[in-house]
């Protein structure tokens, strides 16, 4: 036959029944009888003599005496047991009653259905220290009982006024308790206001937090703009001082004086480096004479505008080596002042009649600039009506500008006191540019 092995419910040590117990027939599934035999003191492997004196009928009552089943105030554990009615695993005897085997089975049914808990033994060590926990309790227990009496002997020699007096103290106490249990419900519902008023700033701060988030990314992206404007704006800044510096020198240079350049190279005069007029033994092409009066024409058109002129009877066109004038008068006849090569310009009449108007718009020029505090000088007189410069410092006094009837010599020294003129001019134009 099986036999019902248990299980130490303190140190989970492997028990077994001594002989005595299963010959009393006792119920597994109950808590063991707390009896003291003395096959519990034997060893393991010692066999307890059979025989009838050995089997010990025992009933529930008995058993429901000999065993307690409460909980502990320490570790809640189940009750003790008499721990002399199992031992350690050993050689268990398989001798059982048939009253033994009914109380089993029905304890098995009864745990099966839930109407019994299923409790654990313990062996002697466990028991022991549970036997100490129960008596430090109990210990402790009478002396809570013994200071219990020594108060209500105290109470009986309390007189009447000292009880009513504490009945008095009793009742304020109550009343405190009462107000403070108040206020605290008070304090409670506080808190909960506050807990209420802390969730809405929470969330009030979370709106804020992510608002400063999203200035912060806004006031980011304004300093990265302001960034920007500032490095434009010290742009601009060199750019106005570079243009001031740039306005400063070119209001201190004389810009007639850079742009035409007329000298004197012995009996010819130039004007940006193109020889006006020719000698026998100083030879000069076309095509310089008439770069030279084309700088010559330039030269006077911007005189004038410098001035306001408008002039009366001719238009004076520049137009480099090809420049001309155009009546206003007479069906606005075109005069060049040019000569190709393969004309004689001694014999070419057309080229007087320019070289003759350009010097009724230089008198023009001189009559109007002549006017005012400042007005022009020139030092060598222009007649214009018969198209000579008078030179008063040489024989003779006049050279003809014209070709015709006239020498190499006299017309290029014409056209030299014509450039020398010229240069007062842009002297006078200078100063007067320089002052306003």
């Amino acid at each position: 036959m099986s036999c019902v092995r248990f299980i130490c419910q303190g140190c989970s040590q492997p028990l077994r029944q001594t002989q005595s117990a299963q010959a009393s027939g006792l119920d597994t599934s109950r808590q063991p009888v707390a009896s003291k035999l003395p096959s519990a003191q034997g060893e393991p492997g010692a066999a307890p003599e059979e025989g009838p004196t050995s089997r010990v009928e025992t009933g529930p009552e008995t058993l429901q005496d000999g065993a307690s089943c409460r909980p502990l105030p320490g570790d809640g554990r189940m009750s003790r047991y008499n721990s002399h009615i199992f031992t350690l695993v050993g050689k268990l005897s398989s001798g059982r009653t048939l009253h033994s085997i009914q109380k089993t089975t029905r304890g098995i049914f009864d745990i099966l259905s839930g109407e019994e808990d299923l409790v654990h033994p313990l062996c002697q060590d466990c028991t022991d220290s549970l036997l100490e926990q129960l008596d430090t309790q109990l210990t402790i227990s009478e002396s809570d009982s013994q200071k219990y009496k020594r108060c209500l002997e105290s109470q009986e020699g309390i007189s009447e006024d000292e009880r009513e007096m504490l009945q008095e103290e009793l009742k304020d106490v109550e009343l405190e308790e009462a107000r403070l249990v108040q206020e605290l419900e008070e304090v409670e519902k506080s808190r909960e206001r506050a807990a209420v008023a802390l969730e809405a700033a929470q969330a009030e701060t979370e709106i804020l937090d992510q608002q400063e988030r999203q200035h912060q990314r806004e006031y980011g992206k304004l300093q990265w703009q302001q960034l920007e404007l500032q490095d434009e704006l010290r742009s601009v800044e060199n750019q106005l001082l570079y243009a001031q510096t740039q306005l400063a020198w070119l209001e201190k240079t004389n810009s007639f004086g850079s742009t035409f350049e007329i000298c004197q190279d012995g009996p010819l005069a130039s004007i940006n480096k193109f020889r006006l007029g020719c000698l026998p033994t100083v030879p000069v092409c076309w095509n310089e004479i008439n770069a030279a009066w084309g700088q010559t024409a330039l030269l006077l058109r911007a005189l004038s505008n410098t001035i306001g002129l408008e002039f009366q009877r001719f238009r004076l066109i520049p137009c480099g080596n090809h420049s001309y004038l155009q009546s206003l008068t007479e069906d606005a006849i075109e005069l060049p002042l040019f000569c190709s090569s393969g004309q004689s310009a001694f014999l070419y009449n057309k080229f007087d009649q320019a070289m003759m108007a350009f010097l009724d718009c230089m008198q023009q020029f001189k009559e109007e600039a002549e006017k005012g505090e400042l007005g022009i000088y020139m030092p060598y007189r222009i007649h214009a009506e018969k198209g000579l410069m008078e030179d008063p410092g040489a024989s003779g006094g006049f050279c003809s500008i014209r070709t015709h009837l006239n020498s190499e010599e006299q017309w290029t020294k014409a056209l030299r006191l014509m450039l020398i003129n010229f240069k007062w001019s842009l002297a006078w134009v200078s100063l007067r540019y320089c002052q306003k």
